[in-house]
């Protein structure tokens, strides 16, 4: 059944990338800067290089097959060359890609989010994760004329100077638990950015509540993902998130949910999972069906200040390729194919993939542990569950790890990215059987790293 489910043109006698890969890898040297065109292609020392992806399965540039669970950073829920999708866009581009008007399609897309998602009144399409998170805070500075915002340590928000700072903090610069620095993502990175950001901890009730009112009178906004990737897929606390809410309204500070990546945790998104009313949300990967997209939603009032019909508005925001048709027509049908039964059968899955590494985990007495909801999980080289951004931060033989787990994963068939993995709609219970198969073989094949791991609790 393993070698089925797997394909006998990848699992069989993989040792890294093939022929082709290696040859592009070569060609890619001479016109990127390091080889890669983004900084999160896994490579080993080369990356893998895809040919074409079809439902939950991804073929390489030498033909072979494997099991696709990280569907491009969790963007393609449905898989690849998902059919709805395929058919919308070869109809959509023969009548056009892009015009400087607007069409029927960004009407329909903006209706289902505003009619699913709750505190979303009104939306602004725009390209990216990162886009949609820049403006949700260039809106929340309008609505309440401060600047400053809080952010949770560990948390990647995209690419905006003031969410990167401390994204990337380490305990070399993190500073004190009760108080953690603003450290800087990059060479560079004004003093300034660093000045207008206070950091807090994912799930320290305490600490987000004393920080957000002494620093009340200048914060615009709180932003923080329900569940961070990057902070390790961590569960927020009920208590934690109402700290948040009520810390906020009580000083007229907006709160912005983050769910460019957890919208896909529940038909409402993540923030109705785990009881947070935000002013506004950013969205993302799954509403653009694989296309490029982002977006900003939240109350009208708020969202009022992107309104031009009385003049110039209090946050000018264009975009050449905003609301492009191309993404609607995708978004629309990949978000109509995503309904209450297609996530039922999603937590069905993810439940027996986070259920069977937990078996796994516990009869072999592995100092291992897995995290994360509905379609998402991630597996720590801990022992104990972390709480946060800090305690999911690695040790050196931890780090070597989760390396070598994900190139075993790679010679049994299986992309396992290291931060959050995926499950798509396409893949069946014997796929999610076979990733567990695959991590009790990792734990038994691998007694010496594991004995390496340091016990944290």
């Amino acid at each position: 059944m393993t070698r089925e489910i797997a394909g006998s043109t990848t699992a069989a006698g993989f040792s890294g990338p093939g022929r082709r890969s290696s040859e592009n890898f070569v060609r890619a040297r001479k016109v990127f800067p390091d080889g890669t065109s983004r900084l999160t292609i896994e490579r080993n020392p080369t990356p893998l290089y895809i040919e074409c992806g079809m439902g939950s399965y991804l073929f390489d540039a030498d033909g072979r097959r494997f099991l696709d669970l990280n569907c491009n950073f969790t963007t393609l829920i449905h898989g690849h060359a998902f059919g709805p999708v395929v058919e919308a866009l070869t109809h959509q581009i023969r009548r056009g890609s892009c015009f400087a008007n607007p069409t029927e399609s960004e009407i329909e897309l903006a209706e289902l989010l505003c009619g699913r998602i709750p505190q979303v009144d009104r939306v602004r399409f725009v390209n990216t994760g990162t886009e949609a998170v820049l403006f949700a805070i260039k809106a929340a500075r309008a609505f309440t004329g401060r600047s400053k915002i809080a952010k949770l340590e560990g948390a990647y928000h995209g690419a905006y100077d003031w969410v990167e700072v401390s994204q990337a903090a380490t305990p070399d610069n993190w500073g004190d638990a009760i108080e953690p620095k603003s450290t800087a993502f990059y060479r560079g990175m004004p003093a300034s950015v660093l000045d207008e950001v206070v950091v807090l901890r994912f799930n320290d009730v305490e600490g987000v509540r004393r920080l957000i009112s002494s620093n009340a009178h200048d914060l615009a906004a709180v932003i923080l993902d329900p569940m961070p990737s990057r902070g390790g897929l961590v569960a927020p606390k009920p208590e934690f998130m109402a700290a948040v809410q009520e810390s906020a309204r009580k000083n007229g500070i907006l709160v912005i949910a983050d769910e460019v990546l957890n919208l896909r945790q529940s038909f409402e998104g993540a923030s109705a999972r785990y009881g947070l009313v935000p002013d506004l949300i950013t969205m993302g990967k799954i509403i653009g069906g694989g296309l490029p997209i982002g977006a900003v939603g939240g109350r009208e009032d708020v969202m009022k200040v992107f309104d031009a019909s009385a003049g110039r508005p209090l946050l000018p925001q264009g975009g050449t390729f905003s609301a492009n048709p191309l993404s609607m027509t995708a978004g629309l049908a990949a978000m109509r194919h995503l309904d209450q039964a297609a996530f039922a059968h999603l937590e069905i899955l993810g439940d027996i993939v986070r259920d069977g590494i937990r078996r796994a985990i516990s009869a072999r007495g592995a100092p291992l542990c897995v995290t994360g909801a509905a379609s998402l999980f991630r597996i720590h080289p801990r022992a104990e569950i972390p709480n946060d951004y800090r305690e999911v931060y690695p040790t050196p033989a931890g780090a070597t790890l989760m390396k070598e787990l994900t190139r075993f994963f790679a010679e049994n068939g299986i992309i396992l990215p290291q931060a959050a993995a995926s499950i798509s709609t396409p893949m069946t219970q014997p796929a999610a059987e076979f990733i567990v198969d695959v991590f009790a073989g990792f734990i038994d094949s691998h007694h010496d790293m594991l004995d390496a791991i340091e016990v944290r609790k």
